[in-house]
């Protein structure tokens, strides 16, 4: 037996230890999901709890389509606060334009969720920094449908990008279920990180041969049609929402998104696109070009929206002329 002076021991003692927490230390990037995952759960709540007090706070942007509830203002500060406080170097993005204002403590949640973290990183990702990533956040996506009763359209959106690329996403339904009455499970939450996969959801898709587009409810125009009927769709479902548009394609209800308009913006396609991503899917503007998600890009997705979880070659071959010559790629 060697005998070690007491002042070796200790510092053997912590060096082994310290070195054994972070070697166990969840990578920042699964830290980052596991707490968006939290902040998003709890933002399907205060969307729930805002419809059942019957008062909406709406407020017109910049006109009858482009609406704000009560509910977009609490999600917002709820998620940029709640994020802000556990990872202050990360450049987070909301759509809402907010003043600088206290947050009220109760809408700060501090949890993560317990299975992402046990869950490993992808190599390529596993040694981010917070300063590298940029969260892009839509409080409450399908705000004109959410006022309208369509509840079923409403999500929350937190994508998480990289190297202007969207890695990883969380969307939280609040009304999942809602119309299976009383008893019935009410909400749910989606998550994904490239490399990992994607959770949530049962994956499917829409029979061989079968072409089902999805496109916008109450933002349609001549491109829009033109670009949906040139894809030759066996059916067409209009529905509000980017993010539910996307869990359209992932659970098999549809197979491609068609928008051939500017509209959408960033924080409307980072979640989806990381999720659909994740599973194999793509999303691209109509030219086949990707979105850049850094945090110094334009805000708009000027050159439309296509996205498909199988075969996105064979619809964005699609595409007519004259749709592309007048939605100019970014």
């Amino acid at each position: 037996w060697t005998v070690l002076p007491m002042s070796l021991l200790r510092f053997w003692t912590w060096e082994h230890f310290s070195s054994g927490v972070m070697a166990n230390r969840p990578a920042v990037l699964m830290q980052l999901v596991a707490s968006a995952y939290a902040v998003a759960e709890k933002a399907g709540t205060i969307v729930q709890k805002v419809l059942q007090s019957g008062e909406l706070g709406i407020v017109e942007k910049s006109g009858a389509n482009d609406l704000q509830t009560l509910a977009d203002r609490l999600v917002q500060k709820s998620i940029c606060a709640s994020l802000s406080k556990s990872f202050p170097k990360v450049t987070i993005i909301g759509e809402e334009e907010l003043p600088a204002e206290a947050v009220e403590e109760d809408l700060i949640e501090n949890g993560q969720s317990s299975l992402i973290l046990q869950k490993s990183c992808p190599d390529q990702y596993a040694s981010l920094k917070e300063e590298e990533l940029v969260v892009w956040v839509d409080p409450l996506d399908g705000t004109k449908e959410y006022t309208e009763g369509l509840l079923d359209h409403v999500t929350v959106l937190i994508g998480i990008a990289y190297g202007g690329t969207a890695i990883a996403g969380v969307i939280n339904q609040p009304f999942y279920n809602y119309q299976m009455g009383a008893g019935a499970s009410l909400g749910r939450t989606l998550w994904g990180v490239l490399g990992l996969g994607a959770f949530g959801f049962q994956l499917q898709e829409v029979p061989d041969g079968k072409r089902i587009i999805t496109t916008t409810r109450s933002h349609s125009n001549k491109l829009v049609i033109d670009a949906v009927q040139a894809m030759e769709p066996h059916d067409v479902i209009r529905v509000g929402g980017a993010g539910n548009k996307i869990i359209q394609l992932v659970e098999g209800k549809a197979s491609a998104y068609v928008f051939a308009s500017p509209g959408c913006k960033k924080w409307d396609t980072c979640a989806p696109e990381a999720i659909l991503h994740a599973v194999g899917g793509k999303l691209t503007d109509m030219h086949g070009n990707a979105y850049t998600y850094d945090a110094n890009v334009k805000h708009m997705n000027s050159a439309g929206v296509l996205a498909a979880l199988r075969n996105h070659e064979y619809y964005l071959s699609r595409v007519p002329q004259a749709v592309l010559q007048a939605l100019p790629s970014n």
